[in-house]
């Protein structure tokens, strides 16, 4: 691993990932956690009708191989093992996206950020770096994230928002083509901040500049990231729009 104290780099777009990069992983899998934990029985009930929410029911009930008339208990139970074991499902993030929202809409929940973070996300964009998102977690849940923070509405920041459902896994150099072509940019132009070395090596793999987040306390605090700088704080990276 390199310790990089300050790092300067040019860069169009910077895509950032949210758990353990800008925010807290124990709040995400605290507190998030613990708010829709005991609503999904109740919000798959409730909206039984809804498309989105009909196809994450079905889709957790085939990756689990359960049969096809399971009751909600049943998937329920599914889904709280998946929480246990922090599983980056689809269906469960679209489940949990929709929950969140509705919490971050009654003023229920809020988000955290990192104290370094805001600031400097706002600078960048003042100086024309173009923001984007890149979570494991659904759109659904991502824009009220930034809508409700700490430090106010971010979203006038934010240019565009991916998830594993409109741009693919995260540890797969595929997604990163994606993600470059809806932005209309060439990897180079582009910067993605993640903790995650399995993501580091895919966005390093589409030819993306990459900045390694090793924060003390986080799960990858300490983590090999192979050629990428690593830093522990936004304050260390100085990013220049072309």
């Amino acid at each position: 691993m390199t310790d990089t104290a300050s790092l300067s780099l040019t860069a169009r777009t910077l895509v950032v990932d949210l758990e353990g990069t800008t925010s807290a992983a124990g709040f995400i899998l605290g507190d998030l956690y613990d708010y829709a934990r005991p609503r999904l029985q109740s919000w798959l009930d409730a909206h039984a009708n809804d498309a989105a929410v009909a196809e994450a029911r079905a889709q957790a009930i085939a990756d689990a191989g359960l049969p096809s008339g399971a009751d909600t208990e049943q998937v329920v139970g599914v889904l709280h093992n998946w929480m246990a074991q922090d599983v980056k499902a689809t269906p469960l993030k679209t489940l949990q996206g929709q929950i969140w929202a509705e919490g971050f809409r009654r003023g229920e929940i809020n988000s955290h950020f990192f104290d370094d973070v805001i600031p400097r996300l706002r600078d960048w964009h003042s100086n024309g770096v173009e923001i984007a998102v890149f979570s494991s977690g659904s759109v659904t849940s991502q824009v009220p994230w930034f809508r409700h923070s700490p430090d106010g509405d971010l979203t006038p920041l934010i240019t565009d928002y991916f998830d594993t459902v409109n741009a693919g896994p995260k540890k797969v150099a595929a997604s990163y083509d994606t993600i470059a072509a809806r932005l209309g940019a060439e990897p180079a132009d582009l910067v993605f901040f993640t903790d995650n070395p399995d993501e580091v090596r895919a966005a390093q793999n589409a030819g993306w500049q990459v900045v390694a987040f090793s924060r003390e306390g986080e799960p990858f605090f300490g983590a090999d990231f192979g050629t990428a700088p690593v830093v522990s704080s936004f304050e260390h990276v100085e990013v220049t729009a072309p």
